[in-house]
């Protein structure tokens, strides 16, 4: 039994609703991201791993700055002193041309011990400390490096697209032939990274580089794996629901945005056996996202009942939004400064807005009321509307006068 540890999607550099750290310099969510790859890394030390199969997307974009390089780099090279690491390159890793090198591509050119660079659709054979394992990579399909015939450039986009698809069909199947033709009885892997069709979708497409490509869930769920591990789609799930080979999903380990605020991100513990893997999923302590609502429309004291909220909430190290609906004749009692501050006294990591919604029939009244408004006037109802006091709102509106004088001054 081999015990393997898989995970996917780091996009180390996306730096969304961050700080910068106080001792680093760095986004504070680069830490959150890295924290996370320790995480993991120690779980495996602690449990004596045996192989590290990463799915794809190292990084947020394929051109990631050396500072990121060098932190992921760091954390790859200890790693692999204790046992062999597969780095797949999802779409995220590949470079914009075939010619290009990749982000990982490093690891290979160096002959990082222990580091397999799956750059290309192979089966690899892999000695680890408790035996072999047969490990096949598939990178994110690209035409340009699959479909290589003298006529695949004259064909419609269409007959193209058609081709492709078959062709990727095609290159699973010889993969799983080649792995069935194995001698032994070590186990076999498929680390692949692309969409297959049903599995449920998320945020992954807010930061998707290139046209998505969808593999059919037939072509890997074939007994001559023992597990196949995907990346590139987010959620942690698994596509085969308890048939064999398990085809899975790890998922994410940080979130990213909003959209992943209610998904538990982790990794993938597996047991490795010809014919009898076992896998669980293992979470691991991913930064918070909170969102706060409340409809303040009839209350008495609008803004005592948004603190309040926010004093009841757990926030505590989140990143959090809040969305308050008011009438329109509250809406300049809401002072955001005094919620930015509540939800920092309350142990907030950042926060991402502060949104006060007005119903919309006044704000329609509102709108045909600003056509009649000076762009002073309008200003002075936006900072009444922020909750700015009145000396700073004045302190403000001088500015603004001498930037409107100014223009009118340009314009004569």
């Amino acid at each position: 039994m081999i015990r393997m540890l898989h995970f996917a999607d780091f996009h180390l550099g996306m730096e969304n609703y961050g700080r910068a750290h106080a001792e680093s310099g760095l986004n504070s969510r680069i830490h959150d991201f890295l924290q996370r790859l320790d995480e993991v890394f120690a779980y495996g030390r602690q449990h004596d791993v045996d192989l590290v199969v990463f799915a794809g997307d190292a990084f947020k974009n394929r051109t990631p700055n050396p500072t990121l390089q060098r932190e992921f780099a760091r954390r790859i090279r200890q790693m692999s002193d204790h046992c062999p690491i597969v780095l797949l390159l999802g779409n995220h890793d590949l470079a914009a041309s075939v010619s290009r090198a990749s982000s990982l591509e490093i690891y290979q050119t160096l002959a990082v011990p222990s580091v397999i660079v799956g750059d290309s659709y192979a089966l690899h054979d892999v000695t680890t400390k408790r035996g072999r394992a047969y490990v096949a990579t598939v990178p994110y399909p690209v035409k340009a490096r699959l479909l290589t015939e003298p006529d695949d450039h004259t064909l419609s986009a269409q007959a193209q697209d058609e081709r492709f698809q078959r062709t990727i069909s095609q290159t699973l199947t010889e993969l799983a032939d080649q792995a069935r033709q194995m001698p032994d009885p070590s186990p076999r892997v498929l680390v692949g990274h692309f969409t297959v069709g049903g599995a449920k979708t998320g945020s992954e497409r807010e930061v998707m580089l290139g046209s998505d490509v969808t593999v059919s869930l037939g072509d890997l769920n074939d007994t001559a794996w023992d597990y196949v591990a995907l990346g590139h789609i987010h959620k942690h799930q698994c596509l085969t629901n308890g048939s064999y080979p398990p085809v899975v999903y790890s998922g994410s380990l940080e979130r990213i945005d909003f959209g992943e605020e209610g998904e538990t991100k982790g990794f993938c513990w597996v047991e490795l056996e010809r014919g009898r893997t076992r896998w669980r999923f293992q979470p691991v302590n991913s930064r918070p996202f909170v969102t706060l609502r409340a409809d303040l429309r009839g209350s008495a004291n609008p803004l005592g009942e948004a603190l309040d909220m926010v004093r009841r909430a757990d926030v505590q190290g989140a990143i959090v939004r809040v969305y308050l609906q008011v009438a329109a004749a509250d809406e300049a009692r809401i002072e955001v400064r005094r919620l930015y501050a509540a939800l920092y006294e309350r142990g907030a990591s950042a926060v991402a807005t502060v949104k006060v919604e007005v119903e919309q029939k006044d704000r329609a009244r509102l709108g045909d009321l600003a056509e009649s408004l000076t762009p002073a006037q309008l200003l002075e109802r936006y900072f009444k509307a922020r909750g700015f006091d009145q000396a700073y709102t004045e302190r403000l509106l001088e500015r603004a006068k001498a930037i409107f004088d100014a223009v009118d001054r340009d314009r004569a």
